[in-house]
């Protein structure tokens, strides 16, 4: 399962890769990485029939998570079957802005990444 994950934070990177290290491994999830909404938009105009999943980070400079959201569900015909929003702030604002705009789930930093194995592996066909 091809996941895209969104984060201004470039050593996000390795923490995915370390967490999810035997999922890798085993060929069950497959991470690609952009660290801003714009380059997001990019990966996903040259790749958007491989993702699947996208765990974008909420506030980052330029483009944030939620206008990222937004666009991904309007420019898309297919839009990734699960976008999932990540955030420092778990205020009920940004829950519900996210909601209304189309997330299918919303987490708060630190990512808990037990619970979010969890939640990924379920999503595995």
């Amino acid at each position: 399962m091809q996941i895209l994950v969104v984060d201004d934070e470039t050593d996000v990177r390795d923490l995915f890769l370390q967490r999810f290290r035997r999922e890798i491994r085993n060929g069950e999830l497959s991470f690609s990485f952009a660290f801003s909404g714009e380059d997001a938009l990019t990966f996903l105009r040259a790749h958007h029939s491989e993702v699947l999943i996208i765990l974008s980070d909420i506030n980052m400079p330029g483009m944030s998570g939620l206008e990222l959201l937004s666009y991904v569900k309007q420019e898309f015909e297919m839009p990734p079957t699960t976008m999932m929003m990540i955030t420092a702030y778990g205020d009920d604002q940004s829950y519900q802005q996210a909601m209304a705009l189309g997330a299918n789930d919303f987490l708060t930093k630190p990512v808990d990444f037990g619970v979010l194995k969890d939640k990924l592996l379920q999503l595995l066909p």
